[in-house]
């Protein structure tokens, strides 16, 4: 059985058994209820935050010493600058069509109407930081508290000051060059011995999630679900595909079909930055981009490439309007996807950020952000579903730079999915 089918049943499961565990836990004085407790407390989320845990202990390091490798390959400053205004323009306009598309059908489809607000909550938004902050924040006083931090753009900023020195650098950088090299080569192998546990991870993270949701809340907003679900989809079938096929000329069915574990990892955490490991490693060896590019474009997509989020925030726009009876303007419609995809560069990859950059929207389109409260109950479970479209997204835009630079493989594209791993070794 291939390790993405593996992981795939892996979630089945855990949706199945998370969801009969929620029933059985509102079974009062009962050990069958007592049972469901201990299993989701001690056992599945003690798994869970371990393996979410370990993929997160690998980012660091692998983007630190994949992008030293990489920036130090490209060569000629000029050809690094050419590829990252590539891969910034392709993140930036796919987030914008991703908004687009939603304001678009959350209008044809109205999944706020007849909603009632008298069980609506107060939200408190987190303070957004301002445009000058972040883009401050972007160049590193210190190396180190960064890595620590985990702040991605300030690592890659100083990786990529790295690797353009170790070029420079002669005789000496040859040898701090193969020093990273081997590091970067054991860091891979330390990827695949984690893979081979994902399906267990997996598992315990959607029956731990299933436990304490069940799948009344998804009935409770149906129709936003679903609109936000479709949306997801036709983003990736359509303009992802499109993007692919007009760009590079390759199949994108075999395109999914080669990404497909990254998707599925990022949907079981809900966290890009966990999924780089992941996804660093399926762009190269399944999708056949050079390292020298996946080790860039892939960390800031993790960073920067929020179409998922910025789905969400059109369809979810749209809705409160609807609930509270607020009409927006076209000039509004036009605000929200400036501000959705301004909102994006900067934005962590973590779970739940884009409830955060939400209020920003809607403060924007004159919306009350206390609406955040009505979409909150299926907010997690959408959360999963999108960063797995980002995740894809990220290794479309990696594919599309890479083949501009003639570093895509594409007998590995080819024939790739074919194989049992996608991880070698």
């Amino acid at each position: 059985m291939k390790l993405s089918t593996k992981i795939f049943l892996a979630m089945l499961l855990g949706v199945i058994v998370g969801s009969l565990l929620n029933v059985f836990s509102g079974v009062t004085e009962s050990f069958i209820a007592e049972l469901s407790t201990w299993l989701v407390d001690s056992i599945f989320d003690l798994v869970g935050q371990i393996f979410v845990a370990s993929l997160k202990l690998l980012v660091v390091p692998l983007v630190f010493v994949s992008l030293v490798c990489g920036s130090s390959a490209m060569g000629a400053n000029a050809r690094m600058g050419r590829m990252a205004v590539k891969t910034l323009g392709l993140y930036m306009l796919t987030t914008a069509l991703a908004i687009t598309l939603a304001l678009m059908l959350a209008n044809v489809i109205n999944p706020g109407e007849g909603i009632e607000l008298g069980n609506a909550g107060a939200y408190q938004p987190t303070e957004p930081p301002s445009l000058k902050s972040v883009l401050i924040n972007i160049f590193p006083t210190n190396p180190v508290k960064a890595m620590v931090e985990g702040n991605m753009l300030q690592i890659i900023v100083f990786s990529i000051l790295m690797g353009v020195a170790v070029t420079h650098s002669g005789a000496a950088g040859e040898k701090a060059l193969e020093v990273f090299q081997s590091f970067n080569e054991v860091i891979m192998k330390m990827v695949a011995f984690l893979m081979h546990l994902a399906p267990y991870g997996v598992f315990c993270l959607l029956a731990k999630l299933f436990s304490e949701l069940g799948l009344s809340a998804i009935l409770d907003l149906a129709l936003y679900f679903a609109t936000v679900a479709l949306v997801l989809v036709l983003h990736a079938a359509g303009v992802y595909s499109l993007l692919l096929n007009l760009f590079t000329r390759l199949n994108p069915i075999t395109f999914f079909k080669n990404v497909r574990p990254a998707m599925l990892f990022a949907f079981s955490t809900a966290s890009s930055n966990a999924t780089i490991p992941v996804t660093m490693n399926v762009a190269r060896e399944r999708v056949g981009v050079d390292n020298g590019i996946a080790s860039f474009t892939v960390p800031l997509g993790a960073t920067i490439n929020m179409d998922g989020t910025a789905i969400m925030q059109g369809v979810a726009t749209v809705f409160i309007s609807q609930a509270y009876n607020v009409d927006i303007s076209m000039g509004g419609y036009l605000a929200v996807i400036a501000t959705a995809t301004l909102a994006s560069v900067g934005t962590a990859g973590v779970p739940g950020v884009g409830l955060i950059t939400l209020s920003m929207v809607l403060q924007q389109a004159g919306l009350p952000v206390e609406g955040i409260a009505l979409i909150i109950g299926v907010d997690r479970l959408l959360d999963m579903m999108r960063t797995a479209i980002n995740v894809s997204g990220d290794c479309m835009v990696s594919t599309v730079v890479a083949n501009g630079e003639g570093l895509v493989d594409k007998t590995v594209f080819s024939e790739v999915s074919d194989r049992d791993e996608y991880v070698e070794g």
